[in-house]
């Protein structure tokens, strides 16, 4: 027992010690990049700080807690990356939004200004309606046709591997280089091949017409891949027993396929939403926002700009930094309430299925 206690004693300093050492060595970081000294080495010193401080947190002599002590230090990577990332800038934004800030710093608050400045502005209501129909409208295409090709290739067909790699392909093109190939189609493959007058890019209407076009042709084969994935799971015996009980194909689908693949809806339908409402290269890609249109008494030039090509116009083109962030916190409560929303709406379908 005496050995134990010793070995414990021993543990335990080593790592009291070692919490203590790695301590210090963040805090010199920190202080040598306050005072712009040491650039060649304060950033390997607070690395080692950091590696410190968590070798000392695992020879810590605990038994209840070592587990979630270890799950801690496994953890802290991506943790700390996250909150890096998404967290501080969060928090970083909001509390930029209630200031003058160009970006750089502020110098002094100007409290709900820059929200009540975008509410008054009537290319910023026209960029949230026509994200809201953008939304709706590729919500039901894209998952009508992810579903629907999805059951194309979970049939006994010859090539399916094939015809889901095809597909899926086009999710693999970056939107940014998306955009500019249907750009070419739209202004000189289809203008040329149906003679056309000009081209669906050169009319508002139409050019929305032309991104939803290119953002169901990239996205539905990646909500396809989901959907066959909730396809395959159904088990064959109940479609067996449905088949000798004499269901036809369209019975089988609305009762019995549908149903068991109710949670695959859920998600197809989240990610379908959540992307339509960030959707932005392709819009950049292929007008820019620009389109002229009459709206609210002012005629406005930005007829197809959605709701994140306006906050980027807003910040980086105009450089009106406090005023995007304004209008990004506004469309992140948008974003969450809508997602919530769906997927609780969407749950309570499940349990009714």
């Amino acid at each position: 027992m005496s050995s134990m206690n010793k070995n414990t004693v021993g543990r335990r300093t080593l790592s009291i010690a070692m919490l203590l050492l790695g301590t210090l060595a963040v805090i010199a970081s920190l202080y040598l990049d306050a005072i712009k000294s040491g650039a060649g080495y304060r950033g390997a010193l607070l690395i080692i700080g950091a590696v410190v401080i968590l070798c000392g947190l695992y020879f810590y002599p605990t038994i209840m807690k070592h587990r979630a002590i270890i799950n801690f230090i496994f953890l802290f990577p991506l943790l700390f990356a996250f909150v890096v990332t998404v967290i501080i800038p969060m928090i970083l934004g909001i509390f930029y939004s209630f200031t003058d800030w160009n970006g750089v710093k502020f110098s002094k608050f100007v409290g709900f200004s820059n929200y009540s400045t975008m509410f008054k502005d009537p290319a910023f209501i026209w960029s949230i309606l026509l994200t809201v129909l953008f939304v709706v409208v590729n919500m039901i295409l894209v998952n009508v046709i992810g579903f629907l090709l999805a059951l194309l290739c979970t049939n006994k067909l010859k090539g399916t591997g094939f015809f889901r790699a095809a597909y899926f392909l086009p999710n693999l093109i970056g939107g940014i280089v998306l955009g500019y190939i249907w750009q070419f189609i739209f202004s000189n493959v289809l203008v040329k091949m149906f003679s056309m007058k000009y081209s669906l890019l050169a009319d508002t209407n139409t050019a929305f017409l032309a991104i939803i076009i290119v953002y169901v042709w990239q996205y539905a084969g990646y909500i396809m891949l989901i959907y066959i994935t909730g396809l395959t799971t159904i088990p064959g015996d109940v479609l067996e027993a449905a088949a000798i009980d004499g269901a036809n194909a369209t019975t089988t689908l609305f009762r019995i396929k549908i149903p068991m693949i109710a949670s695959t809806i859920t998600i197809c339908t989240f990610l379908t939403l959540t992307s339509a409402f960030k959707q932005f290269d392709v819009n950049m890609a292929l007008t820019n926002g620009t389109g002229s249109m009459k709206f609210m008494g002012s005629v406005l030039s930005n007829g197809t700009q959605m709701l994140a090509l306006n906050i980027y116009s807003t910040a980086i083109s105009r450089s009106n930094y406090a005023l995007g962030q304004a209008k990004a916190v506004l469309f992140f409560i948008i974003l969450a309430a809508v997602s919530i929303i769906q997927v609780r709406i969407s749950n309570s379908r499940e349990v009714e299925l």
